[in-house]
């Protein structure tokens, strides 16, 4: 009998630590995501559909910036919406990773000072429906993992309107 109940003993702390496990494996998953979702609140915008004459609507992170993923010519990559940059600016190792090629260097001015970079041309660039071909870009050095920044060669072909907590994108209308 005594050993029957080590054995039920032993199959009893292999389930309680086979719960604990999968309990504290699942709710790290879950708060994984929650804080992705508070980082990037727009991340489905990549798997939108282009062509849609729809606006979008962006929802600020708690950061207090606008970051949406979308793509460079076919590659997803996470963009944080500036209004205040003149290029669409791409890290370099994205760049390369691309083949993009230099169109000449230029000197930046950044919120980290003025840096040297260089321009080039993207074939595409979409963001939620939204697609636009041939768009000014730049490599930047400065910029680092895979974040680039959303300028004016992109956002200036939409209307744009800020109220609270988002930003809403339309097509711009035709004067």
């Amino acid at each position: 009998m005594n050993r029957q109940n080590g054995s039920i003993r032993r199959a009893g702390m292999g389930m309680m630590l086979l719960f604990w496990v999968s309990f504290i494996g699942v709710g790290s998953w879950w708060f994984h995501g929650f804080l992705e979702q508070q980082r990037n609140p727009n991340a489905h915008l990549v798997n939108a559909v282009t062509g849609s004459d729809e606006p979008i609507v962006l929802e600020r992170s708690r950061s207090g910036h606008f970051v949406a993923t979308g793509r460079i010519n076919g590659e997803p990559i996470e963009f944080l919406l500036d209004t205040g940059a003149t290029y669409v600016a791409v890290p370099a190792e994205f760049a390369e990773r691309l083949g993009l090629q230099s169109a000449g260097s230029a000197w930046f001015n950044t919120a980290n000072g003025r840096v040297r970079g260089d321009l080039t041309r993207l074939d595409e660039v979409s963001l939620g429906g939204f697609t636009a071909t041939n768009v000014n870009g730049s490599i930047s050095p400065g910029l680092e993992g895979e974040v680039a920044l959303l300028g004016m060669s992109f956002l200036n072909r939409f209307d744009i309107e800020i109220r609270d907590a988002r930003m809403i994108l339309r097509p711009a209308q035709q004067p």
